[in-house]
Order: structure tokens, then C-alpha cells, then sequence
């Protein structure tokens, strides 16, 4: 099951280092503008939240969970690819897949467990 979260927002682009330089080095304040777009609840009740503490960004849908690190000599120096590979990474730990298609981000999700 296909879930689009939304374009990234214009706001998130004010928040690159090259227009906003942060001390992080990582982008965290567009980090933070773009897990943002997370915030949903499925039709099926299950609700898709990402959130960042530090460095760790996690993504929770339903009761699954996943984390990731936002790894700068891995995956930078440009501060999108060092989001993208984390939200590629937490999405896979909690069961899903990441995909940002032309500035759409989406989720494919595993259909959800039938009641017996």
C-alpha cells in the first residue's frame, strides 16, 4: 500500500545551509521542517509519525518503529541525501520503503495483519 506524504514544503527549502547555515552541519532544521510531512493517520487507524532527537531519527507506523542515524561522512555533505539515507533506513527498520519521487515523499507499507 502506497502512502504520499505530501511534496516537500517551500518553507523546508528556506532551511538549507545555504541559506540558513546551521552549526550542525547535518540540516537539522530542514530535517526537522521535512519530518513534518509524517504526521498522518491511515484510513486502516494506523498512524505514520517521524520524529528526530540528536543525530537519531525515528519513524513509527503503527506499532512498528525505526531508527537511523543522520550520518554526515557516510551519505553528506549535501544535507538532503544525509536525510534521505536516514529516512531510508528508519522506513526499512519499521517495515516499510522510502521513496522521494520528484519532490514527493511516500511510504509503501505492508498491508496490514487481518483479524482472525
Amino acid at each position: 500500500m502506497r502512502v504520499e506524504l505530501g511534496p516537500i514544503p517551500p518553507e523546508a527549502e528556506r532551511w538549507l545551509p545555504e541559506n540558513e547555515p546551521d552549526a550542525s552541519g547535518l540540516g537539522i532544521n530542514y530535517a526537522d521542517a521535512v519530518l513534518k510531512l509524517f504526521k498522518t493517520t491511515l484510513d486502516d487507524g494506523r498512524k505514520i509519525l517521524a520524529k528526530r532527537r540528536g543525530l537519531k531519527v525515528t519513524i513509527t507506523i503503527g506499532e512498528r518503529e525505526g531508527e537511523a542515524l543522520l550520518r554526515r561522512v557516510e551519505h553528506g555533505p549535501d544535507v538532503r541525501d544525509i536525510l534521505s539515507a536516514a529516512l531510508t533506513e528508519a522506513a526499512a527498520n519499521a517495515g516499510a520503503t522510502y521513496s522521494c519521487t520528484s519532490g514527493i515523499l511516500a511510504l509503501e507499507l505492508e498491508a496490514p495483519a487481518k483479524p482472525q
